[in-house]
């Protein structure tokens, strides 16, 4: 079996514990205008390529003295790696029969039912909330949050390590009216997961260019230091716990 992937990135310290590689797997519900890894919201370009699951598992074997000595592992991300869920699900198995650490990275819009076994094999679970208010979600990508809010409660009572992370752009989400929706959502929902709040930037543009893509919109703006610290203070002051993986 196989599946569709942009890259796999040794080396990565920022998507889990210790030193990870991490696979970007293609193709994604979601269709974020700010989205940093365009490439992986389709199969069909020419960023994305087919790979064999041995060849997977021979470039994991290769790196495995540094998952060892860093306490580090494996991240499935994307795109959106619950988009291939057979092909995820066998990476899964493979892996975790073999002992490593297992990450993923997630929007949240995926059948839970589908993907429960193969979450509860990971050992940290990162998944994303955009917005809080259904309506502005879909604007900004494309579908409602229903599914993902659901996702979010029914997963956190899974019992595997999970941290909630909000990409925070002004324009879209970053105004503390907002923030304080999502906080609240969150403590009354699933209060013992951990948050990051991720501040927003433009790493991805020239991908856009590469596609010939329209850039996302210059509206869009990356927020200060201090009104990052201001709304984590606002996430503290409402019971979360705020970490950081960067």
């Amino acid at each position: 079996m196989g599946g569709y992937i942009m890259q796999l990135q040794n080396y990565s310290v920022n998507d889990g514990e210790g030193i990870r590689t991490v696979i970007f797997m293609a193709g994604c519900p979601l269709s974020c205008a700010w989205c940093s890894n365009p490439e992986g919201q389709t199969k069909n370009n020419p960023m994305v390529h087919w790979v064999e699951t041995e060849d997977i598992i021979k470039e994991i074997n290769r790196q495995a003295i540094f998952y060892r000595f860093s306490g580090g592992g494996i991240t499935f991300s994307g795109g959106e790696a619950t988009a291939q869920p057979e092909f995820l699900k066998e990476l899964t198995d493979r892996f975790y029969d073999d002992g490593y650490d297992l990450a993923i990275e997630t929007c949240g819009q995926f059948d839970f039912n589908t993907l429960a076994p193969t979450l509860k094999k990971m050992n940290l679970i990162f998944m994303d909330l955009k917005h809080i208010d259904s309506k502005k979600h879909e604007f900004y990508t494309g579908v409602g949050n229903s599914l993902i809010l659901e996702n979010i409660k029914k997963t956190a009572e899974l019992g595997v390590k999970m941290v909630v992370r909000v990409p925070t752009i002004i324009g879209v989400n970053g105004d503390d009216e907002t923030m304080s929706g999502i906080f609240k959502f969150l403590s009354k929902n699933a209060p013992s997961v951990g948050l990051e709040l991720l501040p927003y930037h433009k790493y991805g543009e020239e991908k856009y260019r590469q596609l010939g893509k329209k850039l996302p919109d210059s509206s869009f703006e990356i927020p200060s230091d201090e009104q990052m610290d201001h709304w984590r203070k606002m996430a503290s002051d409402e019971g979360l716990n705020v970490v950081s993986y960067r």
